[in-house]
């Protein structure tokens, strides 16, 4: 029996050991797992700014994702998330997480019919960043298909 506790109490200490050392790697590897070692001085912005929702992603100059923020994400629920407010709060948490990588100026390019339009890039100009163009790339249909019957309120 004793002879047990004493195996036992080495492997625990081991265990323990040995969490503690991955608990002290695990906040560096996901540091540079974030931010990758990247540095990305110019990309783009795309602002999806629904009835619903307003959704911004940053993106480099290829079109690979870097960061992106929504208002669900920002705490906005309900019919808050589709206000002017939340798609200024959206777009300043996402300008933010790509200054972390380098990025000082942006394209931005606005796609939908949402409330959060001109206040989402209100928010990118707010943390700092040079804004060069800005495209509205909201899809319209050249008569193509037929639209959804109208709404009865």
């Amino acid at each position: 029996m004793a002879d047990e506790k004493k195996e036992t109490a080495p492997v625990v200490a081991a265990n323990t050991e040995a969490a503690a050392a991955d608990a002290s790697k695990a906040p560096a590897a996901e540091g540079k797992r974030k931010k990758g070692g990247r540095y990305v001085p110019s990309g783009i912005a795309f602002i999806l700014a629904t009835f619903n929702n307003t959704k911004v992603t940053f993106t480099d100059l290829h079109g690979n994702v870097l960061c992106w923020s929504t208002s669900g994400k920002n705490g906005f629920k309900g019919s808050r998330k589709s206000t002017a407010y939340a798609a200024q709060v959206v777009a300043a948490d996402a300008a933010k997480k790509a200054e972390a990588l380098g990025m000082k100026e942006v394209e931005v390019r606005i796609n939908g019919p949402g409330a959060g339009r001109e206040s989402a890039v209100r928010g990118i100009a707010s943390v700092g960043m040079e804004i060069n163009a800005i495209k509205d790339i909201t899809p319209v249909p050249h008569n193509g298909c037929r639209p959804p019957k109208r709404r009865r309120v």
